[in-house]
């Protein structure tokens, strides 16, 4: 079994083209994922990468520094396996998970639920939340799109910002 780091970190926020969306990660639950996609933030990965893929009333999607959706890898440079907790579930907007072609190809593309997504259950691995900005995420959903989802107008992540646990953080 791999060592994961322990969850020193705090949430990710991603200043994007229409406005700020703060995610809180679920390292208790996903500690991979989370140190996979904080890092990636922290190294400055998905600075001005755009948001390649919108589908009204079910998600976006972004990660992918090509812009395809054919591209981007983890920081262990191969993918790496889901980490599926069957108590989280796809409820509502706002869900964060890994995009991927199958079970266990996870690299660096992720997508946030605009809508209850019950058919994801179990098959990607959640690993957050948008805790701020959820007015953002639902501009985000309704940016026109083309006959292949992707957006007519560019929607980008500006800087995707590691916060240092403790920092920036609402006490709960």
């Amino acid at each position: 079994m791999a060592l994961v780091q322990k969850q020193e970190e705090g949430p990710v926020i991603l200043q994007t083209s229409m406005g700020a969306i703060t995610l809180e990660l679920y390292w208790k639950h996903a500690p991979r994922t989370c140190t996979n996609f904080y890092q990636l933030a922290k190294r400055g990965y998905y600075n001005g990468v755009i948001f390649h893929r919108i589908i009204p009333d079910f998600m976006v999607q972004t990660g992918d520094p090509t812009g395809t959706g054919r591209g981007g890898t983890s920081i262990h440079g191969t993918p790496f396996p889901d980490e599926i907790t069957p108590s989280l579930r796809f409820t509502g907007a706002g869900i964060l998970a890994m995009a991927n072609s199958g079970p266990n190809t996870n690299g660096s593309q992720f997508f946030l639920t605009l809508a209850p997504t019950p058919f994801l259950d179990r098959k990607h691995s959640i690993f957050g939340r948008v805790s701020d900005g959820m007015g953002v995420l639902g501009r985000l959903g309704r940016v026109g799109t083309d006959g292949e989802d992707r957006p007519r107008e560019e929607v980008k992540i500006l800087k995707a910002v590691a916060v240092p646990a403790g920092e920036g953080e609402v006490e709960q």
